[in-house]
C-alpha cells in the first residue's frame, strides 16, 4: 500500500469516528504498552547493532521514557479530553461559550535516526491520546530499529489507524507533500525547512522539533565537580548524538582550569583510559556522521586550537570517536558555526556574565540551555534574557523526562511542542464553540445603528 492508498484509508477509518472517544484511545495505548514490553530485547538489540549503546543507556533513554509517558497520558486522559467552559462577554449574553480538543486526524511522524525508538513513538503516544491516526516514518539510517518499529506497530494495530512506512528520503518527500492533516517532524533545521516548504501546497500545520548550539554555562559560584560530571553525561551520552546535549559550554575564568580537569576525571572515570574498549560508550551512527566529525576535528586542528582526545584516535572501521575537549574555543572558530551532534565539546572562558548573555541571545535560539550556578539572581538573568526552547539549571537534558512540562523549540531550533499534556494538544486543535438562546434576541447589534455607538463603546470598554 502506497502512501496514497494509506492516507485514504485512514481518512476513511478517522471520519468513522473510530477515534473518538476515550475508552478507544486508553485501550490504543494499552496495547502500544504491552506490545513494547513483549520485544524489549529485540529493542535493546537493535539500539546496539545501529548506535553501539549499551542496555541501561537504551532501557532509560528510550524504553522506559516510553513507558513514563504512557502511564502519564493514562492517567490525565480524562483531562485533557475534557471541554473547557470559558466566560462570555457581556455583550453576547446570554450564551455559553467552551473549548473542544478535536483531533488533527491524519498524522505524518518522521522520526530521526538519534534516538530512532524512543522519538518514533513518544509522538505517536501523543498522537494516540489526541485520536489521530498516524502514518510512521522511522529513519532510515538506523535499520535495525526501524524494522523492529515496522513489526512491532504492523503486528499491534491495523494499518488504516496506525501504520509504518519505511524507505529513504524519496518515501520522506512523498510523505510530506502528502495532503495530510498534521505532520510531526524531528531532526535537522535544513531538513525542517524542507518539511515546512512541502507542508506549504497543502497548508497543512507542522510540528517542527529541530536543534541548534545548546550552550552550557558554568559561572563563578558553580559547583564545578558537580557542573562537570553533569555537562559530561549530558554532552556524551549516545556519543554526543542528543538534541539537547551541551554543544559547548561557557567556563568563567575563575574555575577553567578546573572544570576542565574535573572534566577530564570524570571521562576517564567513566570510561576508563580507552572509551573503545567501554561497553557502556556508544558509536557514531554511520561513516557520513564520522566523517563529517572527523572533518570538522581537523577544521579545528587546522585553526591552530587545542584539542584534547580522552581516547584514542577516532576510528573509521568501528565509528568510534572518543570524548574531545577543546579548550580556547572562541565564537568565530569553525566549530562554533554548526551543531555538532557528537562528542566534541568547545570550551570557551568568558569574564563577564552579562555580556555572554548577550553574545548567546544574539545566535540562533537553541533547542535548550544550561546553567550552573547557586545565585538566585544569576538565575532569574539567565531565565529572563535568554532565548531558548528549554532548560535545566544545575544539570542538563532533565528537563525533558518531566512530562509536566513542555518539549520544543523556538524560532530555529523549531515550532510547537509535546509530552505529556503538551503532546495531547499539539495533535489537536482547539475548537471554539460559542451557543447562544434564543429566546432574547436584543436588536443592538442590527442596522439602522442609529445612536448606539456611544453605548457600545461604554460596555465593550468594560
Amino acid at each position: 500500500m502506497n502512501v496514497e492508498e494509506l492516507l485514504d484509508a485512514q481518512r476513511r477509518f478517522f471520519q468513522s469516528g473510530a477515534t473518538g472517544s476515550r475508552q478507544f484511545r486508553l485501550q490504543q495505548l494499552d496495547l502500544l504498552a504491552r506490545a513494547i514490553e513483549q520485544r524489549e530485547g529485540d529493542v535493546l538489540a537493535a539500539l546496539k547493532e545501529d548506535l553501539g549503546k549499551c542496555e541501561f543507556e537504551s532501557y532509560t533513554s528510550e524504553i522506559g521514557f516510553l513507558y513514563e509517558e504512557l502511564r502519564f497520558a493514562r492517567k490525565h486522559l480524562r483531562r485533557w479530553m475534557r471541554v473547557r467552559r470559558v466566560p462570555t462577554p457581556l455583550l453576547h449574553a446570554p450564551a455559553t461559550s467552551r473549548v473542544y480538543y478535536r483531533p488533527h486526524g491524519v498524522s505524518a511522524i518522521l522520526a530521526p535516526w538519534n534516538y530512532p525508538f524512543q522519538l518514533a513513538l513518544a509522538p505517536v503516544i501523543a498522537a494516540i491520546a489526541a485520536g489521530n491516526c498516524v502514518i510512521l516514518k522511522p529513519s532510515e539510517l538506523a535499520p535495525a530499529t526501524a524494522g523492529i518499529l515496522d513489526t512491532l506497530i504492523t503486528e499491534t494495530f491495523p494499518r488504516e489507524y496506525l501504520s509504518v512506512v519505511n524507505g529513504g528520503p524519496e518515501v520522506a518527500r512523498q510523505l510530506t507533500a502528502a495532503p495530510v492533516d498534521h505532520i510531526f517532524f524531528t531532526g535537522s533545521t535544513a531538513v525542517g525547512r524542507q518539511v515546512m516548504r512541502a507542508a506549504a501546497d497543502h497548508l497543512v500545520p507542522v510540528t517542527l522539533e529541530l536543534g541548534g548550539k545548546s550552550p552550557a554555562i558554568v559561572a563563578a559560584d558553580a559547583r564545578v565537580s558537580v557542573a562537570a560530571h553533569r555537562i559530561a553525561w549530558g554532552k556524551f551520552l549516545n556519543a554526543g548524538q542528543t538534541c539537547v546535549a551541551p554543544d559547548y559550554v561557557c567556563v568563567h575564568a575563575s574555575v577553567a582550569e578546573q572544570f576542565i580537569r574535573e572534566i577530564t576525571a570524570a571521562v576517564q572515570k567513566w570510561y576508563g583510559g580507552h572509551p573503545a574498549a567501554s561497553p557502556d560508550y556508544g558509536r557514531i551512527i554511520n561513516e557520513g556522521h564520522f566523517q563529517r566529525l572527523n572533518d570538522l576535528l581537523q577544521r579545528q586542528r587546522g585553526f591552530s586550537r587545542e584539542v584534547v582526545l580522552l581516547g584514542s584516535e577516532p576510528d573509521r572501521a568501528t565509528r568510534f570517536v572518543p570524548p574531545i575537549l577543546c579548550p580556547g574555543t572562541t565564537f568565530a572558530d569553525p566549530i562554533m558555526e554548526e551543531e555538532i551532534f557528537g562528542p566534541i565539546l568547545p570550551i570557551l572562558v568568558y569574564q563577564d556574565f552579562t555580556d555572554l548573555m548577550r553574545t548567546i541571545a544574539a545566535r540562533p535560539t537553541p533547542l535548550a540551555a544550561y546553567l550552573f550556578s547557586e545565585s538566585k539572581s544569576v538565575q532569574q538573568q539567565f531565565v529572563r534574557n535568554l532565548p531558548f526552547g528549554g532548560a535545566t539549571i544545575n544539570d542538563t537534558i532533565v528537563h525533558l523526562v518531566n512530562a509536566h512540562l513542555p518539549f520544543g523549540g523556538s524560532g530555529a531550533s523549531g515550532m510547537g511542542s509535546y509530552h505529556g499534556e503538551a503532546g495531547f494538544r499539539g495533535f489537536s486543535h482547539a475548537a471554539a464553540v460559542m451557543k447562544r438562546g434564543t429566546r432574547f434576541d436584543p436588536p443592538l447589534k442590527y442596522p439602522p445603528y442609529g445612536d448606539r455607538l456611544a453605548m457600545i463603546r461604554r460596555v465593550m470598554r468594560r
